[in-house]
Formats: C-alpha cells, sequence, structure tokens
C-alpha cells in the first residue's frame, strides 16, 4: 500500500494532467520555449542571490536587510528540501512518459513543490515590503518563473500553487522575525 500523500497526488496528477499536456505543447514554438528556459534559469538561483547582495545599495538599512534575506532563503531552501524529499511526487514528464513534453533538464526526479516559485514569491512580498519601486520588474519576473515551471513540463499547477504558498509564508515569518 502506497502512503497517503502519495494517493493524493495521483489523484491530482489525473486531474492536471491534461492541463500540463495542454501547456507544454506551447514548447514546440521556439521563442515562447526560450523565453520559459531564460525565466527559469534566472530564477535557479542569478537574479536572487543579486538582489540579497544588493541590500546595501537599495536601502538604508540594507546591511540588515542582506542578512535578513539571505537567512530566510536558507532557512527556506531547507525547509522545501525537506518537503520535496519526504513527499516524492515525480514530475509531469516523468509520470506521463510522453504525454507531457518537458523542455529543460530537470535536476531531480521530484517535482513537489516548486522551489523556483517558492523563492520568487519570497522575494516578491519582501520586495513590496522593503522596496517596492522595484516591484515593476520583481512581479513579471516572478509571474513568467511560477509559469515556466509548469510550461516546461517540470512542474504540476498544484506544485507551483504549494510553492507560492511556502514562499509567501516564509515572507511573513521574516518579516515578523525583522520585526
Amino acid at each position: 500500500m502506497r502512503p497517503r500523500p502519495l494517493v493524493v497526488f495521483d489523484r491530482l496528477d489525473l486531474l492536471e494532467w491534461r492541463l500540463c499536456q495542454r501547456v507544454t505543447r506551447l514548447n514546440l514554438f521556439r521563442p515562447w520555449r526560450i523565453l520559459l528556459q531564460a525565466a527559469s534559469r534566472i530564477g535557479d538561483w542569478p537574479i536572487w542571490v543579486l538582489l540579497i547582495a544588493a541590500q546595501p545599495w537599495l536601502q538604508p538599512d540594507g546591511t540588515w536587510r542582506m542578512v535578513q534575506y539571505a537567512s530566510i532563503a536558507l532557512l527556506a531552501m531547507a525547509v522545501y528540501r525537506l518537503v520535496k524529499t519526504r513527499l516524492c511526487r515525480e514530475r509531469p514528464f516523468i509520470t506521463y512518459l510522453g504525454g507531457v513534453h518537458c523542455g529543460e533538464p530537470a535536476r531531480d526526479r521530484y517535482s513537489f513543490p516548486s522551489g523556483h516559485t517558492m523563492h520568487a514569491m519570497l522575494f516578491s512580498v519582501l520586495v513590496a515590503v522593503h522596496t517596492p519601486w522595484l516591484l515593476p520588474l520583481v512581479v513579471p519576473l516572478a509571474l513568467l518563473i511560477a509559469i515556466s515551471r509548469v510550461g516546461l513540463g517540470l512542474h504540476y499547477i498544484s506544485d507551483v500553487l504549494a510553492g507560492a504558498a511556502m514562499g509567501y509564508g516564509f515572507a511573513l515569518l521574516s518579516l515578523y522575525w525583522a520585526g
């Protein structure tokens, strides 16, 4: 008998499969695929490390914000890894071999939750509070990163929603700790 969380994922997978199939067909349109791949690579880590490193130049208490952002990002990554390795939900292109087109190599086998989306949401909320003038850049990028995860066949929509919820929660935790 399979563990209970995996049974829930089986049901979700079936509900989301057709949508994933349709969305990943857009990968056949090369400019769209290249855009999603670029967003995915930027969301790996470069943009968030740059945002953390730039804090001393972006705001008066930037050195403290740099420590705050780096600390919450590392905590979020640790919790994300723990959840991901315990729940072991396979990526759509693995579960539905041939039915969902994978537009980029995956780092690992499992999809739940989306770490890219978690960090995109986390930093979007922190930017909204501390440097809202950056929102016109950060919000479209965060949305594109989230879309890229499903569009490239690497995640189900529920993975992205869970990642966004986790990122939002970690941002609130960070803001609470920072006072």
